[in-house]
């Protein structure tokens, strides 16, 4: 499960990566949780288009959000045949921008029980893109809601020794084809597949991540000498029982 994640890098460096015609203004945010507002790219009027959505992704034919759990993360394994998401695989994908994500391991139990935290990044820093599905939940009231959630699948060898899941990220190559709405979901289907292995390297950080009001650069701060270390690859196979992350003691907005 992917419960938090980054974008740092400026406006100017998104809009250059992405391609979309607008140009928003936005601050780095080192620490984005579920329910706030997020950017999303998706195809509109032969090109791509930059808006804010609510990460939570709600079905069209949800009544109440107090009745519908939080999905933050799709399976990508069975979107296509669950109710909940096949319509958005054919017609509502989109790309969901980010320069880190966060993934929490586990260890010991009881008293002894911790909880460390990771940052997933690029080598070189850069910009990339999850999958995901958008949906707009209409509510009894008449008022809209845009919602979105990232696509997952089994964790690849850089992510396993952490959790055995893992954030669909897709190749820039195929962005176009992703966001393609003529495109079948067997023609998708061969787009959702782990990153490769040294697409991003792992790096333990401290617990500042932990707590939703830290929105900073120490969020990101290389864990100290009685904190986790670096980590080795571990293949797929090997992957520990999935975790979720701490508890967070509040929420906040991306702008």
């Amino acid at each position: 499960m992917c419960g938090r994640y980054a974008i740092t890098l400026p406006p100017e460096a998104m809009r250059a990566a992405f391609g979309y015609r607008e140009q928003p203004n936005f601050p780095p945010r080192y620490n984005i949780a579920p329910t706030q507002p997020v950017p999303v790219i998706r195809p509109h009027d032969g090109g791509r288009q930059f808006l804010l959505m609510r990460w939570g992704f709600v079905p069209g034919w949800v009544r109440d959000l107090k009745d519908f759990p939080l999905v933050i993360n799709i399976r990508s394994e069975s979107a296509a045949e669950k109710p909940s998401f096949r319509h958005a695989l054919t017609r509502r994908r989109c790309l969901l921008p980010a320069d880190g994500f966060y993934e929490w391991r586990r260890s010991g139990s009881g008293r002894q029980a911790r909880a460390e935290a990771f940052l997933f990044r690029r080598p070189d820093r850069g910009f990339f893109a999850f999958a995901a599905l958008w949906e707009t939940w209409h509510s009894p009231d008449g008022s809209e809601l845009d919602t979105v959630a990232m696509l997952t699948g089994p964790a690849n060898g850089t992510m396993a020794a952490i959790h055995h899941r893992c954030p669909i990220i897709l190749d820039p190559r195929d962005y176009d084809a992703w966001l393609d709405a003529d495109a079948t979901p067997q023609q998708t289907r061969r787009l959702l597949t782990p990153p490769p292995d040294d697409l991003l390297e792992a790096v333990a950080i401290g617990s500042a991540v932990n707590k939703v009001a830290n929105d900073a650069p120490e969020v990101q701060a290389p864990a100290t000498a009685d904190e986790p270390g670096p980590i080795e690859a571990a293949p797929a196979r090997h992957a520990r029982k999935a975790t979720r992350p701490p508890a967070d003691d509040g929420q906040g907005s991306l702008f």
